[in-house]
């Protein structure tokens, strides 16, 4: 089901807008140029059309673990006249390639990831089309993860998607997902939003996951394993799944933590607005092979993805994704404060909401501890630089800047400015850039002097930035 026509036209302003700011002149591209242009990754995505749906449908045995067989429609709607197209897909044999049910006129690999398509005909502009690619082959590594139980995870930020499914590869081109994973019986397959139907025929079963809401292509996610999974709901009947891997300690503090999941949501809807999904829950998987430990965890849409062991800080960081990263994500790769910033800033309005003190609990002594060390203030929140798109900073120096900015402008426009932004760009794209405007607008204060020193400055902020509003008395500490 292709999500409405309005959302469509507002993300194609999205990406007009975005590839403008990144320098992407989009009248004078070649027809479907590849790179979207982002100043990190440069040959991620392509300019030439707006992705609606991802129909993913993946066979895999586990017993063969370098191979993966997959058949990928996706559904778009063409920018402009498209003579040639690409999509994003590491690795894999391409067995063929269709446009609109016409075999393409050609089809070639180029660069690191890049899936170059002629069609046999020319795309109208504005004309909704659907290529679909089938392919086999060993996964790439940077997104499809072996685990130590003998099952296998598709996830990784900032790339993933391209390991396992054909796809634009950019933050800024969001659709729905839809996901047909068809594994031997005794297996399961996890995904983003709502289960369909589970069916079984010669040895297999087949399970099925539909998001029916936009994502990021880094955000979605399979998880096969042998799973043990518990069900529940949300208050208003949201469907709660949490996928526990086989060697997973489902121990008193993961229990918790399930149980905990509804309040989690409900205290983080009261500070950023309704939750935005239509599912939720967690997949807690094991360690993978490649690392011997574990992975970071991962927002991934309606379902975040765990490692090892589930616990409630964890679940507080990535359930509040769910907001800022997900339902409202970044316009390009610069924008990882955003998410990051608030995510980590989340844990401690958790600790508040138990009963902590942040100005002399967390404020304080974490700026005591750095006063000191250039290298804690030294990268930027914005635009950190290429290599540093998830740099500690973001987490760090970032949830004491959002504290900050909290005591500058008090805590009516604080939240404020957090649910107006998650209720302007819901299932959108949006910069830090509009965060800054949109908090001197819900304020009504000259925040340019702090954004400035917080989020594009590379020292310590000066006093009146670093200790504002009730953190005036804690300087001298």
């Amino acid at each position: 089901m292709r999500a409405p026509l309005s959302h469509h036209r507002r993300k194609a302003a999205t990406l007009v807008a975005a590839a403008t700011a990144l320098g992407v002149a989009l009248t004078a591209a070649p027809a479907g140029a590849a790179g979207i242009g982002d100043p990190y990754f440069p040959e991620d995505g392509n300019t030439g059309y707006d992705v609606a749906n991802y129909d993913v449908r993946i066979a895999y045995d586990p017993a063969h673990p370098d191979r993966l067989d997959g058949d990928t429609t996706v559904t778009a709607r063409a920018l402009r006249p498209l003579d040639r197209l690409s999509l994003d897909l590491k690795g894999f044999q391409v067995a063929s390639v269709t446009v609109n049910g016409a075999p393409a006129k050609s089809f070639s690999r180029s660069g690191e990831h890049k899936l170059d398509i002629e069609p046999a005909r020319r795309v109208a502009g504005g004309a909704t089309f659907a290529v679909r690619v089938v392919y086999a082959g060993k996964p790439d590594p940077e997104g499809w993860h072996q685990l130590v139980s003998g099952g296998v995870n598709a996830m990784g930020e900032p790339h993933g998607a391209t390991s396992w499914f054909p796809s634009n590869d950019h933050p800024s081109d969001k659709a729905t997902f839809s996901l047909t994973a068809t594994v031997p019986d005794g297996w399961t397959a996890i995904g983003n939003g709502r289960p369909g139907p589970t069916t079984g025929k010669d040895g297999s079963t087949t399970f099925r996951w539909r998001e029916d809401k936009p994502m990021a292509t880094y955000l979605s996610t399979v998880a096969i394993d042998k799973f043990t999974v518990h069900r529940s709901e949300l208050p208003d009947g949201t469907p709660v799944i949490t996928a526990y891997g086989p060697d997973v300690p489902i121990d008193d503090v993961a229990k918790a933590t399930e149980a905990q999941q509804p309040e989690i949501i409900a205290f983080l809807a009261s500070r950023f607005g309704p939750y935005p999904f239509s599912s939720a829950g967690a997949i807690v998987r094991s360690w993978t092979k490649e690392s011997g430990t574990g992975a970071p965890d991962l927002e991934t849409q309606s379902r975040p993805t765990y490692t090892n062991y589930f616990w409630d800080a964890a679940a507080v960081h990535e359930i509040s994704h769910q907001w800022f990263g997900d339902s409202v994500s970044f316009t390009d790769w610069r924008d990882g404060c955003i998410a990051e910033c608030v995510a980590q800033y989340a844990n401690q309005l958790w600790d508040e909401h138990q009963g902590s003190d942040l100005d002399t609990g967390f404020y304080a002594p974490t700026v005591q501890e750095n006063r000191n060390k250039p290298e804690f203030w030294s990268t930027k929140l914005y635009d950190p630089g290429q290599g540093k798109e998830l740099a500690p900073a973001l987490y760090f120096k970032g949830s004491l800047m959002m504290h900050a900015l909290r005591r500058t402008v008090g805590d009516d426009a604080f939240f404020g400015t957090l649910k107006r932004w998650t209720a302007d760009h819901a299932y959108g794209n949006a910069s830090f850039p509009q965060f800054e405007a949109l908090a001197v607008k819900v304020s009504g204060k000259d925040l340019k002097g702090f954004f400035d020193a917080w989020a594009h400055g590379t020292t310590i902020p000066p006093q009146q930035y670093l200790y504002p509003g009730s953190l005036a008395p804690l300087a001298g500490r």
